[in-house]
C-alpha cells in the first residue's frame, strides 16, 4: 500500500467496519467506544455474522466507482476476531472484486499481535495502525486492561513483531492532559523506535451523569451539567505541543518522518484535499458500520441521533448519499460561527471536528471549537514554513528544502 495514512476522501464511498463492535481486551480510560455496547443491551454477542460480512463486502464493492478500493477494519479491538474471520473476508473480497484492486487497513491496540498475525498481515499486504501513546509512563497512564494492569510492554512486543515480519504500520498516538506537557519526549520516542508515520490525535470528550453512570455526551447536547472529561487535552497546551514538535521536526526530519497533521496542514495550504477529515471543509464522507449492520454518520458520532439505518434494510449508497448524511457533511462549514468564517486560518482549520464545537465565540455565538486557541497558535507559528513549502511544491522542488531555508535564517 503506497499511502501510510488512510484518507477517507480518496474513495467515493468509505465506511469503516467494526467486526467486533466496541468489545476490547483493554479498558482505556479515555476510550470513546467502550460504552457503545450500551446501545445494544439486548445483544450478548457483539460479533459480526458471516452473512452480514458477505453482504457488506459485496455491497461495498458494488457501490465503488474507482478501481482501487479500501477496507478499514476498526474496533473495539479488531484482533479479538480470529484470523479465520479475516481470511474469510479476503475470500469474499476476491469473490466480488471483479478486477478491482483491494487494500486493507486494520487498527489494533497491538497487545494481541503474534507471529501468526504478522505473517498474515505481511502476506496479504495489510497496513496496520497501532494505538500507542508514547513512552511507557505516558502510555500506561490511561491505556490499561480491565484488571488495571499496564499494556505498554505488550504493545511494544507487538510492534517488534510487525518490524520482524516487515509489516507496514503507523502509530496512532492520543494526546491527553498528561502527555501533552512532554512534546519532545513524546516525539523522540517514536523516532527511537523508528516509527516513520505518526498520527497525533487530541482527546476531547464531555461527560454527563445518567441513571446507569457517567457517559460520554452527544455533540448536540448542551447542558450545564455536562463536564469536560479530566483526560481531555488543554487547548492552549495542544497548540504548544504541536509547535514544539514542528520545530523539532523542522531541524532534520522533513521527508523522513511523516506526521499526518503536518501533511494535512500543507495540503490545505496548497489547496488540496487534506488526508485527515477534521481539517476538511466538509465531513460526512467517512461512515462506520457496527457489528450488527447499523451505519452511523461518523466514527465519533455513534449516537442514536446519528444512525443512518441498517444495511439489512437500506443500501450503503442510500445511507451515505442520503440528504440527511449530505447535510451532516455540509453543516460542518455552514454552521460555523461568524468568528470562524472571518478567521485568517479558516482555510487551514475549517473549524476542525464538529464534535468539539461546544464553546462560544467572544460575541457569545455558539459553535466555536474547543481546540481553536491551540490550532490558531499552531497555524500562526507554521505559516512562514508552510508558505515556503508551498512555493517549493509549486516549483516541483522537495518541500524538505524548508530545513535548509530555516537554518539559513536561524529560525
Amino acid at each position: 500500500m503506497d499511502n501510510p495514512y488512510i484518507s477517507p476522501f480518496a474513495k467515493p464511498v468509505y465506511v469503516m467496519l467494526k467486526p467486533v463492535g466496541s468489545v476490547c481486551n483493554l479498558a482505556c480510560k479515555y476510550c470513546y467506544y467502550l460504552e457503545k455496547g450500551k446501545l445494544y443491551p439486548e445483544v450478548k454477542n457483539h460479533i459480526m455474522t458471516d452473512q452480514l460480512l458477505e453482504k457488506f463486502i459485496q455491497e461495498y464493492l458494488e457501490c465503488q466507482t474507482m478501481q482501487q478500493v479500501l477496507f478499514t477494519w476498526h474496533g473495539g479491538e479488531t484482533l479479538m476476531r480470529p484470523i479465520s474471520f479475516y481470511k474469510k473476508a479476503l475470500e469474499l473480497q476476491r469473490k466480488y472484486a471483479h478486477g478491482r484492486q483491494i487494500d486493507n487497513c486494520i487498527q489494533t491496540n497491538g497487545t494481541l499481535l503474534n507471529d501468526e498475525w504478522c505473517r498474515f498481515f505481511k502476506e496479504n499486504n495489510f497496513l496496520v495502525g497501532v494505538s500507542i501513546d508514547g513512552p511507557q509512563e505516558f502510555h500506561d497512564e490511561y491505556r490499561r486492561n480491565r484488571q488495571g494492569l499496564p499494556s505498554f510492554y505488550k504493545v511494544m512486543k507487538g510492534i517488534e513483531l510487525l518490524k520482524k515480519h516487515g509489516v507496514e504500520y503507523n502509530a496512532m498516538a492520543v494526546v491527553n492532559d498528561y502527555n501533552v506537557d512532554y512534546p519532545l519526549e513524546f516525539y523522540n520516542f517514536f523516532k527511537e523506535i523508528d516509527c516513520r508515520y505518526i498520527q497525533f490525535a487530541p482527546i476531547v470528550e464531555r461527560l454527563s451523569q445518567h441513571a446507569d453512570g457517567t457517559q460520554l455526551t452527544s455533540p448536540e447536547q448542551q447542558d450545564a451539567n455536562i463536564k469536560l472529561a479530566s483526560f481531555s487535552v488543554d487547548s492552549g497546551k495542544w497548540g504548544n505541543f504541536l509547535c514544539t514538535i514542528f520545530d523539532e521536526w523542522l531541524k532534520e526530519d522533513v521527508g523522513k518522518y511523516y506526521i499526518q497533521l503536518f501533511d494535512s496542514t500543507l495540503a490545505n495550504w496548497i489547496g488540496e484535499q487534506p488526508g485527515i477529515c477534521t481539517l476538511a471543509k466538509n465531513c460526512g464522507h467517512a461512515g462506520v458500520m457496527e457489528f450488527n449492520g447499523d451505519v452511523y454518520a461518523c466514527d465519533h458520532f455513534v449516537f442514536p441521533e446519528y444512525k443512518l439505518g441498517n444495511i439489512q434494510t437500506q443500501t450503503l449508497t442510500e445511507m451515505m448519499y442520503s440528504q440527511r448524511q449530505l447535510k451532516f457533511g455540509t453543516d460542518k462549514h455552514d454552521k460555523l460561527p461568524l468568528q470562524c468564517k472571518e478567521c485568517e486560518y479558516l482555510f487551514a482549520c475549517n473549524g476542525e471536528c464538529p464534535k468539539n464545537r461546544f464553546m462560544h465565540t467572544t460575541s457569545g455565538e455558539p459553535g466555536l471549537n474547543y481546540l481553536c486557541k491551540g490550532y490558531k497558535k499552531f497555524f500562526h507559528h507554521v505559516a512562514p514554513y508552510m508558505d515556503f513549502m508551498k512555493k517549493e511544491l509549486l516549483a516541483q522542488r522537495p518541500p524538505a528544502n524548508v530545513m535548509k531555508w530555516a537554518k539559513e535564517r536561524n529560525i
